[in-house]
């Protein structure tokens, strides 16, 4: 589970078994668990919230996607480093 950065008390992360999907990351408070926040980054380096499953205020979670679209190319060079893939797959 490679970690990518903590704002807040939160965790942003990969599971280390989820490349076959698009890119994306996990957001939680404290330890990981199977109940993270799921947010899509997009071709166009914007971020879809999949589900909010650790229920993470809106406020908290506004400025989370902020952070996650700005740090967009340091996020998708981790994805391919560490699924060892040169191609990304985007939700959209």
């Amino acid at each position: 589970m490679p970690s990518l950065f903590r704002i807040g008390g939160y965790l942003v992360f990969f599971w280390s078994n989820e490349n076959n999907e698009p890119i994306h990351v996990h957001i939680v408070k404290g330890k990981p668990s199977p109940n993270t926040t799921k947010v899509w980054l997009t071709r166009a380096g914007q971020c879809i919230v999949a589900n909010n499953s650790s229920k993470i205020p809106q406020n908290d979670l506004n400025e989370l996607l902020d952070v996650i679209s700005a740090q967009f190319f340091m996020i998708c060079q981790k994805w391919k480093e560490h699924f060892k893939v040169e191609e990304i797959r985007f939700f959209c």
